[in-house]
């Protein structure tokens, strides 16, 4: 049976009849309503750009990333006009459009991120869990803005010998469930914030049953701690520099040990942590880093439960946050441009309106994924944008009766690409840019040798050789806060 066209009553206003239907389901209307109605942004009168359409248009700007403001209202509202009784009915111009932006500001896509976006994996989604943890990451980006005054005195702009950067750049750093790619937290700071300090803020999203991977850049010792507090576990890359105090070596390879604080004072007084240190190496002459040691540190201390290997492995699942950041600057925002707001409120709406079209997008790729039994990461985001983008209209035209129906072909669109299974493959940490830390691209890096097997045939756990200590060190005044997070259970 066909779709039917949706009949419009006679009464209904234009701007009150325009929706987004193809994405209520991950970002419902009421929702919106709500925040609208809690920020205080709420229109006295019905006016042709409604409050709640342009919180649609933040959020859309960034599905037709090429694509001027008028011309992105245009693209929202394309199937409505095609039934409206009046197909020339007039749409605000950029003027008007720019001034609703700056009268709803930044604070309602605030509040409606942190209202809708959430961890969505279930038990049934391939890939989510390891040990039943949910595999949680934290990692960190920096935006090219606009290069206006406004913007550089809030944000700032990186310097070097050779002068300032050639835009004002922000430094942004993202919670992401790695089995989904959905961004349940994020923070946006001036560039020369520390990643390690905005890490430390988003572990208020952070919640018992999850395994948490950060990189060696945000190690911290206060942070390892909040992080089990909140009943989280973490497994992490330890810096050079870091010397854990070892106890003994334990069955597979990993090693008992007490991570203390940086400072004298608190070591003095006995402050420290109970976790496992795992050294690893890559034994398969084609992939990099191939002969270096590198160290991990987790907070699961069984190695019955949780083997140094499957943690070694797992550990590089962390890089499915890097996929989530190129899918959001290459592929929905055009990387190459910076923003399009050119004042510091709107880069913040901005930049969160991307956030909830990449977690919209992202629902729907893993329900349509539920659907065909299949992992999130084989489906097409690339592929799910274009189903949207060519749904909005749809969703528009169709009798509301049928819109469930026209919902579910939607999903069978999405999961009907599906990538291969990701190929042996590595990529050297190399770049085309002179000015930079990483070394130059060279003939050589453009086809790289294949590597021999799979990573997890290539990693080799190697025990360093320990001091067994028959007890632990002596303890001055230990904190009992510290002693609480030693007597946590090993898994939860």
């Amino acid at each position: 049976m066909g779709f039917t066209i949706r009949e419009i009553e006679t009464e209904c206003k234009f701007s009150s009849a325009l929706t987004v239907e193809a994405l209520s389901q991950a970002i419902p209307a009421e929702a919106i309503t709500q925040v609208i109605a809690l920020e205080g942004v709420a229109e006295v009168r019905q006016r042709r750009m409604t409050a709640a359409l342009t919180v649609w248009l933040v959020i859309a700007l960034h599905l037709f990333p090429s694509v001027a403001i008028s011309g992105v209202l245009r693209k929202l509202a394309r199937g409505l006009r095609l039934i409206w009784p009046d197909p020339e009915v007039p749409l605000p111009k950029d003027s008007a459009l720019a001034y609703r932006r700056q009268q709803l500001g930044a604070r309602p896509l605030v509040a409606l991120f942190k209202r809708v976006c959430r961890p969505i994996a279930t038990p049934q989604t391939r890939g989510a869990f390891l040990f039943g943890l949910r595999l949680m990451a934290i990692d960190g980006t920096t935006e090219d803005l606009p290069d206006t005054e406004a913007n550089a005195k809030a944000f700032g702009r990186h310097t070097s010998a050779r002068g300032a950067s050639a835009f004002p750049q922000l430094q942004g750093v993202y919670l992401a469930e790695c089995g989904t790619h959905v961004i349940v937290d994020c923070g946006f700071w001036p560039c020369h914030t520390s990643e390690r300090k905005g890490g430390f803020r988003l572990l208020r999203s952070v919640s018992r049953g999850m395994l948490l991977m950060w990189d060696r850049g945000f190690h911290d010792f206060d942070m390892l701690v909040a992080a089990r507090q909140r009943g989280a576990h973490v497994l992490a890359r330890l810096p050079a520099h870091v010397k854990p105090l070892p106890l003994r070596t334990l069955p597979d390879g990993s090693v008992l040990a007490y991570l203390l604080p940086s400072d004298d004072a608190r070591r003095r007084q006995g402050v420290r942590i109970l976790v496992r240190v795992i050294t690893y190496s890559i034994s398969d002459p084609n992939l990099p880093g191939y002969g270096e040691q590198h160290r991990l540190i987790t907070t699961l201390l069984n190695p019955r439960l949780a083997p140094a290997h499957a943690l070694a492995c797992a550990y590089h699942e962390r890089w499915e946050i890097e996929l989530v950041i190129d899918e959001i600057d290459t592929h929905q925002r055009l990387v190459g441009r910076t923003l399009r707001s050119l004042t510091p409120v709107g880069i913040i709406q901005e930049l969160y309106g991307i956030l909830l079209a990449h977690y919209a997008v992202r629902v729907l790729m893993h329900e349509a994924a539920l659907r065909v039994d299949a992992d999130p990461d084989r489906l097409s985001f690339v592929h799910a944008l274009e189903i949207v983008r060519d749904a909005v209209p749809e969703f528009q035209q169709v009798t509301p009766t049928q819109q469930r129906a026209l919902y579910e072909r939607m999903l069978r669109e999405i999961a009907a690409k599906q990538l291969p299974e990701r190929r042996l493959r590595t990529n050297p940490r190399v770049v085309k840019r002179k000015m930079s830390n990483f070394k130059l691209k060279r003939a050589e890096h453009y086809q790289p040798p294949k590597p021999q097997g799979s990573f997890r045939e290539a990693v080799v756990v190697q025990p360093p050789p320990v001091i067994e200590l028959p007890h632990p060190p002596p303890v001055v005044r230990a904190k009992v806060l510290m002693e609480c997070v030693q007597r946590t259970p090993v898994l939860i």
